[in-house]
C-alpha cells in the first residue's frame, strides 16, 4: 500500500453526526444543517477528515429519518437543499467531506413510488416493492420485523401483502427490478453531482432478498447488484463507501471491500458488537463481555482483511449505547476509559469511525420509559411487558442497549439544554451535561477531545498506523488488550488494560527504547504493569 495506492480515506477519520441531535440553530428543539455549518470548527479543530450524516432526506421521521419519502430533497426540520450545498461547500473550505447516508433497502410508506404502488398491481410502481399474494390474516410466511411483529402488512386495493423488514412504514424495494435499480443509480449519481464525498449504505446486506426462501441478508444477487451500483454510480468518483452488514463475515467482507473497487471501500461488520448478549437471542438479553473472545474478533478481522480489504474501525454509532458506558467505566474512570477505547480503535488497521459526543466521553442514559423516543425501543417494551417480562429487567436492557443512549442531544456547554437548543429539545438531555461539555473540554489540555485530536494527528504522522502489520500479543489475557504494528520503517506497540485495577503483564519482546507516542496517564508508570484502563503506544523506528 505504498505511495500512490493508498486512498484518502484510508487515512482519514470520519466523524459521525445524528443531525437531530447534533446542534439547533433555530430554536425548534431539533438539530438541523444550519447547526452542523456553525460547529464545523469544532470538527476542523478535532482534525476529522469527513463527516457520515445520518438522513436529512424528507421523511415522515417514523424511524427517525431512515423511512425517506424524498430522496432528493431535505426534510424541513433539518432545512433545505441550499443548506446542504451550504454544509458542503463550507466543510470543503476545511478539508472536511460530506457523507450522505443511503437508505436502499426500503423507503417510507410515503414516497410517492409506494403512494402509486399501493394504487392496483397494474400501476408501473407496482413492482418497485416486495408483495405477495394472500388472504387477509394469512401470511405469506413467517418472516418477523425487525421491529417486532410479521414482516407482512395487508393492502386491501391490491388484495396483497408488502414486505417491511423494519417499521411497518418502511415498505422494501424490490431490487430484482432494473427500473428501480435505475432509478436508484440515477438518484446516488444526482447527489455526486452535488458534491458529497461518499456514502454510508444502511442495511446493503438486504438488498438480495429472497424472500420466498427466508434469505433476507447475502441473498445471492447482493453482490452482482454492488458491482452494477459501484460502477454506475460510485466509479465516478474519489468517493467513499462503507456498507451497514451485520452478516458480514470476512470471506464476504473481502467481496465488498475488494481492493480493485468493484463494490465498497469498507463495510461495517458487527461481530464484536453482539458479544454481549445471550447466544442466539436479541440485543436485550444481557450478557457479561467475553473480554477473550473479544480480542480474537478484532484480530480476526485484522489479519484477514489486510491486503485483501479493509476494516471500518468503531465501538459505537447512532444504533449502539454510548461506548465509554458499554466497554469502559462512565464512572470513577470516564476519562482515562475514554481515552483507552480511542487508543485501542486507532490503533488498528482500517478507518476510525467517532460517534458525536464521543470524543467529550458521552454516557448512557436512565430515563422513565415515557421519556424515550426510540420506536424500536417502545415496540421491545410493549411487547415484553405483555409476555410477562418484569419491567425493572426490561429497563435493565434499555439502559444498557436502547439506541436513544446515543441519541441524546450533544453536550456543548453547561447552559440550559447544554447549549444543543433554545427550544424543547425533542429528547432529554443527559443530566450529566454540566459536567461533560464541549466547552469544558476545550479549556481543559487533559481533555478527551485533545486526546482524540493527537491521535488523529498521529495516524497522519506515522505510516506504520495504515500500512503496519497486525499481530495480537498477550492474547489469552483477561485484562489487556495488546497487539503490534510493523512495516518497514517501525513497529508499534498498543497496550489497553481494559480493568479498573492494576494489572501485570510480560512481553517477549523488548520496547524499552520505544519512544511513547501517546499514553492516557501523565507519567509512564511501573514497567510491567498498566493501571485501571491505562493505555499506551509505543513505537521504535528503524530509520
Amino acid at each position: 500500500m505504498q505511495g500512490k495506492e493508498k486512498k484518502w480515506w484510508q487515512e482519514s477519520v470520519i466523524y459521525q453526526i445524528y443531525p437531530r441531535s447534533f446542534y439547533d440553530s433555530n430554536a425548534d428543539g431539533i438539530g438541523d444543517l444550519q447547526g452542523i455549518v456553525t460547529k464545523l470548527d469544532y470538527l476542523e479543530k478535532l482534525g476529522i477528515d469527513a463527516i457520515w450524516l445520518s438522513p436529512v432526506y424528507k421523511s415522515p421521521q417514523d424511524d427517525n429519518g431512515y423511512d425517506i419519502s424524498d430522496y432528493r430533497d431535505i426534510d424541513p426540520i433539518f432545512g433545505n437543499l441550499s443548506d446542504m450545498d451550504e454544509l458542503i461547500k463550507e466543510a470543503k473550505k476545511r478539508n472536511i467531506k460530506i457523507i450522505m447516508d443511503l437508505v436502499l433497502n426500503h423507503s417510507s410508506d410515503e414516497h410517492p413510488w409506494f403512494m402509486e404502488a399501493k394504487k392496483s398491481k397494474d400501476n408501473p410502481y407496482h413492482d418497485y416493492y416486495v408483495w405477495r399474494d394472500g388472504e387477509k390474516g394469512v401470511y405469506p410466511n413467517d418472516l418477523k420485523s425487525a421491529f417486532c411483529g410479521p414482516a407482512w402488512e395487508w393492502v386491501e386495493e391490491c388484495q396483497q401483502y408488502y414486505l417491511h423488514q423494519f417499521s411497518v412504514k418502511q415498505p422494501d424495494l424490490n431490487w430484482e427490478n432494473p427500473k428501480l435499480r435505475q432509478a436508484v443509480y440515477d438518484m446516488i449519481n444526482w447527489w455526486i453531482d452535488r458534491g458529497v464525498g461518499g456514502f454510508r449504505l444502511d442495511v446493503i446486506d438486504l438488498i438480495g432478498k429472497e424472500t420466498d426462501k427466508m434469505v433476507m441478508a447475502e441473498g445471492e444477487m447482493l453482490h452482482p447488484y454492488l458491482k452494477e451500483m459501484s460502477k454506475a454510480t460510485f466509479q465516478r468518483a474519489e468517493l467513499v463507501t462503507v456498507g451497514e452488514a451485520w452478516s458480514a463475515t470476512p470471506e464476504r467482507a473481502k467481496l465488498y471491500s475488494n481492493p480493485n473497487g468493484s463494490e465498497l471501500s469498507m463495510v461495517f461488520q458487527f461481530e464484536h458488537i453482539l458479544l454481549d448478549q445471550q447466544e442466539g437471542k436479541e440485543k436485550w438479553d444481557l450478557a457479561d463481555l467475553p473480554f477473550v473472545e473479544f480480542k480474537k474478533v478484532f484480530t480476526k478481522w485484522q489479519k484477514e482483511l489486510n491486503g485483501t480489504g479493509w476494516n471500518s474501525l468503531f465501538l459505537g454509532n447512532h444504533d449502539l449505547p454510548r461506548s465509554v458506558s458499554r466497554f469502559g467505566d462512565d464512572g470513577k474512570y470516564r476519562n482515562v476509559s475514554a481515552k483507552m477505547l480511542a487508543t485501542v480503535i486507532h490503533g488498528m488497521q482500517g478507518t476510525p469511525y467517532i460517534y458525536q459526543g464521543e470524543e467529550l466521553g458521552m454516557t448512557n442514559v436512565k430515563f422513565d420509559i415515557s421519556d424515550y423516543r426510540d420506536i424500536e425501543l417502545i415496540n421491545m417494551y410493549n411487547e415484553r411487558l405483555s409476555r410477562g417480562y418484569d419491567e425493572k429487567d426490561i429497563m435493565k436492557s434499555i439502559y444498557a442497549k436502547g439506541r436513544d443512549n446515543a441519541r441524546t442531544p450533544m453536550q456543548w456547554d453547561d447552559s440550559e439544554n447544554a447549549g444543543f437548543t433554545k427550544g424543547t429539545p425533542w429528547l432529554r438531555l443527559n443530566p450529566n451535561y454540566a459536567v461533560i461539555n464541549a466547552q469544558e473540554a476545550l479549556e481543559n489540555s487533559d481533555s478527551i477531545f485533545y486526546y482524540y485530536q493527537k491521535l488523529i494527528a498521529l495516524r497522519k504522522q506515522e505510516e506504520v498506523f495504515i500500512d503496519g502489520v497486525y499481530a495480537p500479543v498477550l492474547e489469552e489475557d483477561e485484562n489487556i488488550f495488546a497487539y503490534t504494528r510493523k512495516n518497514e520503517n517501525a513497529k508499534m506497540l498498543v497496550l489497553c488494560n481494559f480493568k479498573d485495577t492494576e494489572v501485570s503483564y510480560e512481553l517477549e519482546e523488548n520496547w524499552d527504547d520505544g519512544q511513547v507516542l501517546i499514553a492516557n496517564y501523565p507519567d509512564q508508570g511501573e514497567k510491567g504493569k498498566l493501571r485501571p484502563y491505562e493505555a499506551k503506544i509505543v513505537i521504535i523506528k528503524s530509520r
